[in-house]
């Protein structure tokens, strides 16, 4: 996928999320997509990311298949630097701690995804990488 075109779509979604607090831009297709905003884990810069989510047993999760590139997102390596933050679901701001779903866990939700979703799959034959999981836990 062309990285310019990729920058502006996703620049253009996250403001008619934040625009439409969630009514706008948090549909895409089969997927739901939310906000999420982590630190640069080199830079500390802010960072505001729309990505797909699904949720299941109360919390949140996020497929790390960087569109089948062969490197994780930054947002990833971003999380595991700095877990605490904060997601926005459909106008609402959520406080998360993240972490990676590992073994049987990590199955249980790929399967979920690639039935919710079935071009993970997809992504899965573009790159030789693990792609990862990150569970997002809401944090009182």
């Amino acid at each position: 996928m062309n990285k310019l075109f990729l920058r502006i779509f996703m620049a253009l979604n996250t403001f008619a999320i934040h625009a439409s607090r969630g009514r706008l831009g948090s549909q895409l297709g089969t997927q739901t997509i939310l906000l999420l905003h982590s630190a640069g884990h080199k830079s500390g810069k802010h960072h505001v990311t729309p990505i797909a989510y699904f949720y299941t047993d109360g919390f949140y999760f996020l497929i790390g298949s960087n569109w089948g590139k062969d490197h994780n997102a930054g947002w990833y390596h971003n999380l595991l630097e700095q877990p605490r933050t904060r997601i926005e679901v459909r106008g609402k701001t959520i406080q998360v701690e993240a972490r990676p779903a590992e073994g049987e866990e990590y199955d249980r939700l790929w399967k979920y995804a690639i039935e919710h979703h079935p071009p993970y799959l997809h992504y899965k034959e573009m790159t030789k990488r693990h792609i990862p999981i990150v569970i997002l836990k809401p944090v009182a």
